[in-house]
């Protein structure tokens, strides 16, 4: 209830006051509690009942939007083949084991000698708990699922502009930040600076959010003492017996809290896709590939080099190179699922309408470089209590990521070593991959000083611009082209649609391929009833 005459704020006023003086992390919380925070679309696999008989349909590219067409358009009753660049299904769903060869554009060559049950995810690492039509098949098709490690406290957060360039923890950083937002917001309500439209039993107990969120003190300060260390950590941890009292520790000053921009670490925590809980694969996420690929095994044709898509004449024609005899061949279908990457198909002659052309091309490619770095131990857990998680830095590899399986064992373990973004993965991706490596291993050794490079045994780098079926990381849209293309990519044209990550508003994940692969094959169902 409101005092006479006040306004009520809107939300987006309550929003933006947030967002300002509390950051990233608290402006989403208020969102979430808001209904901001959307889960993605799955209502179940689709429902294709009354397939003609007969009725045929070609997939191009076995991907898991590929895959996951041909799968429920088979158990509708269809015919259907796939035609596959690549020896393997999957596509970006891949891991890189021990033992595995990788060209890429260009001709360059990696023999991977990681030891056994160590590997590299190029493409896809991680599956958020909400993605919920990913984790319908993994449980239909028997993928074992374990904990991602997206946040660790323990972690690190490195900046050439804070502390010297010395990384700090993420828990220490993170608590200061908090402790000192907390602080101030109190003392805007205090002097009457936060807005005025609040009644005073709002702002009360807004003062009392306030002071067990950042750990304050009884006056609304974030000082040194046992409440803010029972968050940031003890320079002592309590203990037994006589010298078991803990000694508090001392909060970084805000200016060095500022100077890390821990702000920017923290809200990747806290975007949606990012929030625990979290999942893998146990043993590399190409096993959710290797298990789509195995519903699907009798129907796919590997080494399919698709060069034309015809759909004249009252059907599908598809024109390929079988790259194992180098001889041009054809396949023909009533229909067509194709998932080809935007990049690869628009310089593959296809008989479309101009609209489709159009929108085909309009939309770019992103770029990104992963680097797996091999280490003789664990040091990491070993030394400094490091469990899974992301150290974050300014420098050019973005990150590290340490593993969130085989935890605590010994023996070797792979480091996420780099993962690049932006005008950063163009620079490493002109390099060759033995000089990606043993630059994420430079520029990662500031968090592993004496560890990272002595420990290293061998690695493995992944530039997605430089991948021969996609020519990039994944598809780029910007408001502009959703508005003018999108409905067009995705619509029925005669006898052909389109699938895949491009095709949904879950860009860049496997969410969208799957999402947008049961909208695809639904449409075309209905379009093949009508026929």
């Amino acid at each position: 209830m409101t005092d006479a005459g006040e306004r009520v704020p809107t939300r987006r006023e309550v929003l933006h006051a947030i967002g300002v003086m509390g950051g990233a992390s608290v402006l989403y919380q208020a969102m979430a509690t808001m209904g901001h925070a959307a889960e993605t679309q799955f209502a179940g696999p689709p429902n294709l009942s009354g397939a003609r008989p007969g009725a045929s349909v070609l997939v191009l590219g076995a991907g898991l939007a590929g895959m996951l067409a041909t799968y429920e358009l088979g158990k509708a009753g269809y015919t259907v083949q796939i035609l596959e660049y690549n020896m393997r299904p999957g596509g970006r769903n891949w891991s890189l084991y021990g033992g595995d060869t990788y060209t890429e554009l260009g001709g360059a060559t990696q023999k991977i000698g990681f030891a056994p049950g160590n590997y590299l995810n190029p493409g896809p690492w991680r599956i958020p708990y909400h993605h919920r039509t990913l984790l319908h098949y993994c449980k239909a098709f028997g993928v074992a699922l374990e904990p991602f490690i997206q946040l660790n406290h323990q972690a690190l957060v490195q900046s050439a502009g804070a502390f010297g360039g010395k990384p700090q923890r993420y828990r220490d950083l993170a608590a200061d930040w908090d402790g000192n937002v907390a602080e101030l917001l109190a003392k805007a309500i205090d002097n009457k600076g936060l807005d005025t439209a609040m009644t005073a039993e709002d702002r009360d107990r807004l003062k009392l959010a306030l002071r067990e969120w950042g750990f304050l003190d009884k006056d609304l300060r974030y000082v040194r003492g046992l409440k803010s260390s029972r968050r940031r950590g003890y320079d002592r941890p309590p203990g037994g017996g006589v010298n078991g009292a803990p000694i508090p520790s001392e909060p970084i000053p805000f200016k060095d809290v500022m100077d890390s921009k821990v702000w920017a670490t923290i809200a990747q925590h806290m975007e949606n896709d990012h929030q625990t809980t979290m999942f893998q694969p146990v043993g590399g996420m190409g096993m959710i590939g290797k298990a789509f690929g195995r519903q699907v095994a009798d129907k796919v044709r590997f080494g399919a080099k698709v060069t034309k898509i015809d759909q004249s004449g009252g059907a599908v024609t598809v024109t390929y190179t079988d790259l194992a005899s180098n001889t041009v061949q054809t396949a023909k279908a009533d229909y067509c699922v194709c998932t080809i990457p935007l990049g690869i198909l628009s310089q593959i002659d296809l008989d479309a309408s101009t609209g489709l052309r159009a929108a085909i091309a309009a939309v770019p490619y992103s770029n990104s470089v992963k680097v797996g770095l091999e280490m003789r131990s664990r040091f990491w857990e070993e030394d400094e209590a490091i469990y899974g998680g992301i150290s974050f830095t300014d420098r050019a590899i973005s990150m590290i990521s340490y593993p969130s399986g085989g935890m605590h064992s010994a023996g070797p373990g792979v480091i996420l070593g780099a993962y690049t973004f932006g005008p950063a993965s163009y620079k490493f991706a002109g390099m060759p991959p033995e000089q990606r490596i043993a630059e994420a291993l430079e520029q990662g050794s500031v968090f592993h000083p004496g560890r990272y490079k002595e420990q290293f045994i061998g690695g493995a780098a992944v530039a997605w611009s430089r991948s021969p079926f996609t020519l990039g990381c994944c598809a780029q849209w910007n408001e502009d082209t959703r508005k003018e293309h999108y409905q067009t990519l995705v619509a029925v044209d005669d006898r052909i649609v389109l699938a895949g990550e491009h095709a949904s508003y879950v860009g860049c994940w496997m969410e969208g391929a799957l999402l947008s692969s049961i909208d695809a094959i639904t449409r075309l169902h209905k379009r093949a009833l009508e026929a």
